[in-house]
């Protein structure tokens, strides 16, 4: 049969030459050839199916049998089908089978939540009978057995320290929540009163009792493991050891350290029958005059002891309990030691540092002895303070030098009464007392000398020691050293102005001492690099500097000064300002108030005199002094030149005034005029007229007031006028106040003016 589904290959019906050339078309004969072929050949597939069929025949029946049985069956579940359909579409069924499976899940689901409920109350009542157990467990002594119901009853309530509450659990878990705290906390303060029973301070035996087999409201002999282990168990034995750490650190530790004698102590056993009921520590203070109380193999001895007998006889041996007690202890512990040994014993001169390298090694020594009882932990590094600080000891020496040195600085900065001496006088007149004066100082960049306060003295001679011993201390201890050499020099500026306020506010010697001592300390501090850099260790040399401090001395001293010229300005200016402008001075009244001010202006002027001259640089002196005086006769000129009409009799007491002013301060100016110390950039010595402007003009102003007419204009002509620093409107207005209008003073002014 598969012969039949051959394929036909068409080439093969043609004859073989016609195949010579594949893309060669067929001619009309070939064509019809193979439509005869092909004719031929289909009759004889037919002739083949036709022979197949008649072969197989029973075959082909049987099939067509079992077909039609299959099409038979098919119709009658066809049929069936149909039938059940309409008999289900005809009767609710399908309701009823929704409300059967709705019950049934209903059903299901409340089983299931009543089984959860019943495990629930059943997880309840397990626990109220556990809670109900441990209170009477805790009643009859069970003390391991409490805490252990406890500590799972915590698991299994989920108690927390968190404070949030999950709303979707049950009320009664609450409830329990609050009967496991109420438990919680009498067994944490039976326990802690059981601790309390076991550990006591004997203070008239000065002893430390411990004892083994304890008895508290009833229950009799409870074993102190037994405490532990119970505190252990529920997670609080850090709170029920802290009371006993409190009473160690208090009653031992803390005497071992400061009492007025060594201490030493002695631990003591004593066996009843065969078992140990109680163990003593005995504090004994040392009688042996041969002890010294700082001496650390002692101290650390006696501390290591006492650590042993916590271990033995409190923690019994126990490696957790006895590093809980070194958590609670050794943070106190350690800063007692460096309070109140450590730090004293540190040397106080830098040559004994070498000695102090005994205690470094005992101090690595005690901590190694606690590392072995585990009393404080290998590996953190925070429990080494003693040794680090020990190691440290160059830092402590240099940190407790620093302190002290500064408040050395602060003390004789804030005692100094800033009183000069009444004996000095410039230049060493009086036989030289003012070379001898202890204040008496020269200025290293000046070529002048001053007095100053006994505390900018002692204050540089700290300074100049502190400095000294950076010359000689190694890198670190030369560090602290600069440190406090510059901070003391700063606490001039910080404590002087303060305590010193009142004072600056008036005239007086105290601010003068005081510019004198700022100027002093910037120009020491200037000297301070070329005198001891070179002496520095290679270190501080890079880091070592004064010279940024030296200006603000030398701008607090100019604002010092400046402040006191100004004082004395606004005073004079206060008093001048009573003479009311020299107006009407040929009235007897005026002339006296005018006279007065005059005189008060004098008084002032003598007085800071007495202030200035003898403290003042000779310079600063007659500078300041010229800036007064300028003040004084530029206010006097000013206001008699205001003055817009002078009767005869006027113009006289006016120059009368000035020449009273003059004649009073003609001390005052030759002294001045004698100290030749001002000069100009060309070298040429500045006249005291140089100095103050207004000196000449107030003399010129004095002749003016009697000239005639004539003589003023040509005066101004020749320019003495101007020279002596009046203007053309002064003049003018001048001869206005003083003269009529005239032909000639018209004469005079346009010639004045530059009219004529």
């Amino acid at each position: 049969m598969d012969a039949l589904f051959d394929s036909i290959n068409v080439r093969e019906l043609l004859s073989a030459q016609d195949l010579s050339d594949p893309t060669t078309p067929l001619s009309a004969p070939d064509l019809r050839l193979l439509i005869q072929r092909l004719d031929s050949h289909s009759l004889q597939i037919k002739s083949k199916i036709q022979s197949y069929l008649l072969s197989h025949h029973n075959d082909f029946a049987n099939l067509f049998s079992v077909c039609d049985d299959v099409v038979s069956r098919s119709n009658r579940i066809s049929d069936d089908v149909v039938q059940l359909l309409s008999s289900i579409s005809d009767s609710p069924i399908e309701a009823e089978i929704g409300q059967i499976m709705k019950q049934m899940s209903a059903t299901t689901k409340e089983v299931r939540e009543k089984k959860g409920l019943l495990e629930l109350v059943r997880a309840i009542l397990e626990i109220s009978e556990k809670l109900k157990g441990a209170r009477e467990g805790l009643r009859n002594g069970r003390l391991r057995f409490t805490a252990e119901e406890l500590r799972e009853l915590k698991k299994a309530l989920r108690v927390s320290d968190d404070d949030r509450v999950d709303e979707r659990e049950p009320v009664v878990y609450k409830l329990l929540r609050k009967q496991w705290s109420e438990c919680f906390e009498e067994i944490q303060e039976v326990l802690v009163r059981f601790i309390g029973n076991a550990v006591r301070f004997e203070r008239q035996s000065n002893r430390i009792r411990v004892k083994y087999v304890l008895s508290v409201d009833g229950n009799d002999g409870i074993e102190l493991r037994t405490v532990l282990e119970a505190l252990d168990v529920v997670g609080i034995l850090d709170y029920g050891l802290a009371k006993v750490a409190d009473l160690m650190i208090k009653h031992v530790i803390f005497p071992a350290l400061n009492f007025g004698a060594p201490v030493s102590f002695v631990a003591e056993v004593n066996p009843d029958s065969q078992v140990i009921t109680e163990a003593t520590l005995n504090i004994v203070p040392s009688s042996d005059p041969k002890i010294e109380k700082m001496d650390g193999e002692i101290i650390y001895s006696g501390i290591i002891q006492v650590i042993k007998f916590i271990n033995n006889h409190i923690c019994l041996k126990d490696v957790s309990w006895i590093r809980c007690f070194g958590r609670l202890t050794w943070p106190r512990i350690s800063e007692l030691i460096i309070s109140n040994f450590l730090s004293k014993v540190v040397p106080e001169d830098a040559s004994k540092l070498a000695d102090f390298l005994k205690i470094i090694k005992c101090t690595s020594e005690f901590e190694t002895a606690l590392r072995e009882m585990k009393f404080i932990s290998a590996s953190d590094n925070k429990d080494n303070q003693l040794s680090n600080f020990a190691e440290n000891v160059e830092v402590h020496f240099a940190s407790r030098k620093k302190t002290e040195i500064l408040a050395k600085a602060r003390n004789l900065l804030l005692q100094c009464d800033f009183a000069a001496p009444q004996e000095y006088t410039r230049n060493g007149k009086k036989d030289g007392v003012a070379a001898k004066t202890p204040g008496h100082v020269d200025l290293l960049f000046l070529s002048e000398s001053c007095v100053v306060s006994k505390a900018a003295i002692q204050l540089m001679k700290l300074v100049h020691q502190t400095l000294k011993d950076v010359c000689l201390s190694s890198p670190r201890v030369a560090f602290e050293f600069y440190r406090a050499a510059r901070d003391a020099l700063l606490l001039y500026e910080v404590v002087i102005p303060v305590k010193l306020e009142r004072q600056l506010d008036g005239i007086n010697q105290v601010a003068v001492l005081m510019y004198n001592d700022c100027l002093y300390l910037s120009q020491e501090i200037l000297g301070l690099a070329f005198e001891y850099r070179s002496d520095f260790p290679s270190s501080i040399k890079e880091h070592a500097m004064f010279v940024d401090m030296a200006p603000r001395f030398h701008l607090m001293a100019e604002e010092i000064l400046q402040r006191q010229v100004k004082l004395v300005i606004h005073n004079l200016r206060e008093a001048l300002d009573g003479a009311d402008g020299f107006q009407n001075t040929h009235q007897m009244q005026q002339f006296q108030s005018a006279k007065f001010s005059i005189d008060q202006v004098v008084f002032i002027l003598e007085k800071v005199r007495m202030i200035w001259e003898p403290l003042l640089l000779a310079s600063t002196y007659k500078r300041s002094m010229c800036m007064v005086l300028e003040s004084v006769f530029s206010r006097v000129a000013k206001d008699i030149l205001l003055l817009d009409d002078m009767a005869a009799e006027e113009t006289l007491e006016l120059q009368r005034l000035i020449h009273v002013m003059l004649e009073s301060l003609i001390s005052l100016l030759d002294g001045l005029a004698a100290l030749q110390v001002v000069k100009s950039q060309e070298g040429i010595t500045c006249t005291l007229d140089d100095l103050i402007p207004s000196l000449r003009k107030i003399r010129k102003l004095a002749d003016l007031l009697d000239m005639p007419l004539k003589s003023i204009t040509t005066a101004w002509e020749s320019g003495q006028l101007h020279s002596c620093g009046f203007t053309t409107s002064e003049v003018v207005d001048f001869i206005k106040a003083i003269f009529q209008d005239s032909t000639l003073r018209r004469e005079c002014l346009g010639r004045i003016n530059g009219d004529f």
